[in-house]
């Protein structure tokens, strides 16, 4: 049985996080890429669960820092993870989902119970606070400005750091009954786009640590 399915964004990514990873995969670990953005890693994430039945997901990469105490070339785990991007209009005029009243999902289950998917999507397997722990926020597109990161932070300002897949990854364990835990490496502030002040590779190295003691 496949115990754990660490899943990484893109390849470039991989170049990275594989060779670090290499003396914990084996048999009951392997490594795949989900795909760049929310709508690949859902579809991509759902396809891996049927056909390798895991019984736990890793998601393993790279994220841009909402929070100064975060700072680049870092790593954390999150135990939130929220959505932001799926509802109506842009900046100052949007509205997410459920301020919209549209839940992303509902579904009945066999017992008669009910799935409800909101923005947020708790990961946690403890039973700490529902509402402790820190908090991701997935995006569609990464913020370009700063005015972007205050948008975002206007709707979820517990958030604490932004990503492109792991709302989704979330999404599609839920529906197939599989935990999922999100460890990010802080590559740059959310909003700065020039590369040079980046931290990818440290970033990715912090994350790989993380994993590491998970899987150990």
């Amino acid at each position: 049985m496949l115990q754990t399915l660490i899943l990484i964004p893109t390849s470039g990514e991989q170049q990275i996080l594989r060779p670090r990873l290499a003396s914990c995969i084996g048999d009951s670990v392997r490594v795949e890429l989900c795909g760049f953005g929310p709508v690949a890693a859902a579809a991509r994430t759902s396809q891996l669960i049927a056909a390798l039945q895991p019984a736990r997901i890793l998601l393993v990469g790279i994220a841009g820092s909402l929070d100064r105490e975060l700072a680049p070339g870092h790593a954390a785990e999150f135990e939130h993870v929220a959505m932001y991007g799926i509802g109506a209009g842009t900046g100052d005029t949007y509205r997410n989902a459920g301020e919209l009243g549209w839940p992303h999902w509902t579904a009945t289950t066999r017992e008669g119970g009910r799935i409800h998917v909101g923005d947020r999507i708790s990961l946690q397997q403890t039973d700490q606070e529902p509402d402790s722990g820190a908090q991701l926020l997935t995006v569609c597109a990464a913020a370009a400005t700063q005015k972007d990161v205050r948008d975002r932070l206007a709707k979820f300002p517990d958030a604490r750091a932004e990503d492109m897949e792991g709302f989704s990854v979330a999404f599609a364990g839920g529906l197939g009954n599989v935990p999922v835990r999100i460890i990010r490496g802080i590559s740059n502030v959310a909003g700065d786009r020039d590369k040079a002040r980046w931290r990818i590779t440290d970033a990715l190295h912090a994350a790989a640590d993380l994993v590491a003691e998970i899987l150990s």
